[in-house]
């Protein structure tokens, strides 16, 4: 499948060293350096992914990433100078998947871009594992389709939301730290802050508030396996 991308990004320098490294990869490039003319693109022809800067004239990345956040789930993965944490935090509270500080390795860009494209594409090969439905608390997951459904509707998640409620449910009652769960959600190759942890267990718990997903203090998170009996 050749995937469409969308670039946003207003400094021409970067806006050539991507959209180069993204064609050689076989990837289709919508560009744009404004998130007005994005918006733009995503009315016409919706791409698979977002490359997104935030300092941006007009519209700024946050504002966009917000607006896309209230129609789909497509991965966005924020390019930014700012390094500070709250700014990464804050990227990732509106929906951005990643975070990648100015300068960085195109390299490492596209390797995120194919983990995130890996995470979030339905895997079609059939197999047994495709089928698995994990059913607890209520929630149902159809792996195949990476779909949610509690108390009988679907539920809006994030890649990151999915990848977190699976591990945790294929993993009930066992305590896993921050850095674990950084790991096995964001990949070893992430070198955030984990506070990204705290954020999206935050969100799980706004979408599933009688999920009993419990904080060890000091430590991580756990969801227990006390589903309450009818």
């Amino acid at each position: 499948m050749n995937y469409h991308i969308g670039v946003v990004e207003d400094d021409p320098n970067i806006q050539n060293i991507v959209t180069a490294y993204l064609k050689k990869e076989g990837f289709e490039v919508s560009l744009s350096d404004s998130a007005e003319k994005a918006w733009e693109i995503w009315e016409d022809r919706k791409p698979d992914m977002w490359i997104l800067d935030i300092m941006l004239p007009g519209m700024d990345g946050y504002e966009f990433c917000k607006k896309i956040r209230n129609e789909s789930e497509v991965p966005i993965i924020i390019i930014s100078a700012k390094d500070d944490e709250i700014d990464k935090i804050l990227g990732l509270e509106l929906g951005g998947d990643d975070y990648l500080t100015k300068p960085f390795s195109p390299r490492e860009l596209i390797a995120r871009i194919k983990r995130l494209f890996k995470r979030s594409a339905p895997r079609i090969n059939g197999g047994n594992e495709d089928k698995e439905i994990i059913k607890t608390h209520h929630m149902e997951i159809y792996k195949s389709e990476r779909r949610i459904f509690y108390n009988g509707n679907e539920l809006d998640v994030t890649t990151k939301e999915y990848d977190m409620l699976v591990f945790l449910t294929e993993n009930v009652n066992r305590a896993f730290s921050r850095e674990d769960l950084l790991v096995r959600v964001w990949g070893d190759d992430y070198f955030g802050s984990d506070r990204a942890v705290d954020d999206l267990i935050k969100r799980i718990r706004k979408k599933l508030p009688n999920l009993p997903l419990e904080t060890v203090w000091g430590y991580g998170y756990r969801l227990r396996d006390d589903e309450e009996t009818e």
